[in-house]
């Protein structure tokens, strides 16, 4: 293995799937965490000399899965890679309703996956490559519900106003270190996936936003996986990656 190592979670749908794709580049690794594998991914990474392994996850289990991502990190020879980044893109949005209306269980995945999975993978992550002697990333996908309350998504607002807070105390902790790691809590915008099909599906009467969502899809405001990974990787290239810890790709 060499070039650049990239690990990726949430990547067998959506524009997770869409990263994965753009990422298998040749000579680079990609490390997938899901709770499914893609066959097509193993195909074109084969046909484009990318080492790519899909490990199966359910990421509500955030303490094993990232376990293994640091017994994988560390039994790696120093200066194999040119550089390590990781990528917590999963997330889950429990069914729409009111906190005072939600399933117990669903709520507890939903933070799992979407907040306390990122926080623990990060830390793995961080942990076993910090005496590595080459630029480090972490880039989180949020969310503009991280910074705006909606009624009915108290859990997905709640783990994505989460990642971008915890991420602005680990700038602070990395800024501290002689060779700390990058980090950037980054909103994608608004993107043609499952999880808009899901919210222009709710009943009004449970989540009264779902006419906008419908809005921004008759108006053609969505942007397709592929355009949303492809803005959030240039993101990850800018030079000047993580100087803000917050950002959103709409303010370039």
């Amino acid at each position: 293995m060499s070039g650049n190592l990239t690990i990726l979670t949430g990547a067998s749908r959506g524009m997770g799937l869409a990263l994965a794709h753009q990422l298998l580049q040749p000579g680079d690794t990609l490390i997938c965490l899901s709770r499914h594998t893609h066959s097509g991914l193993a195909q074109q990474a084969q046909a484009q000399g990318t080492t790519l392994e899909q490990w199966q996850h359910d990421l509500a289990d955030g303490v094993a899965a990232a376990a293994r991502l640091r017994q994988w990190l560390q039994a790696q020879p120093v200066g194999v890679f040119t550089s390590a980044t990781l990528i917590n893109n999963a997330g889950v949005i429990p069914p729409i309703a009111p906190l005072s209306a939600s399933d117990p269980v669903a709520l507890a995945q939903a933070l799992r996956v979407g907040l306390e999975a990122p926080m623990l993978l990060t830390a793995a992550f961080l942990g076993a490559t910090e005496a590595w002697p080459l630029p480090r990333k972490v880039l989180n996908i949020s969310s503009g519900l991280g910074r705006r309350a909606m009624a009915s998504q108290a859990a997905y607002c709640a783990a994505k106003a989460g990642m971008d807070h915890f991420t602005r105390c680990v700038a602070l902790d990395e800024a501290l270190k002689p060779h700390g790691a990058k980090v950037c809590s980054l909103a994608p915008g608004v993107i043609d996936t499952d999880m808009q099909v899901q919210l222009r599906s709710a009943q009004t009467s449970a989540f009264p936003d779902a006419v906008n969502f419908v809005a921004l899809q008759t108006a053609g405001m969505l942007t397709s996986p592929q355009e949303a990974a492809a803005r959030l990787l240039a993101w990850l290239h800018r030079p000047d990656f993580g100087s803000l810890p917050v950002a959103d790709v709409r303010s370039d």
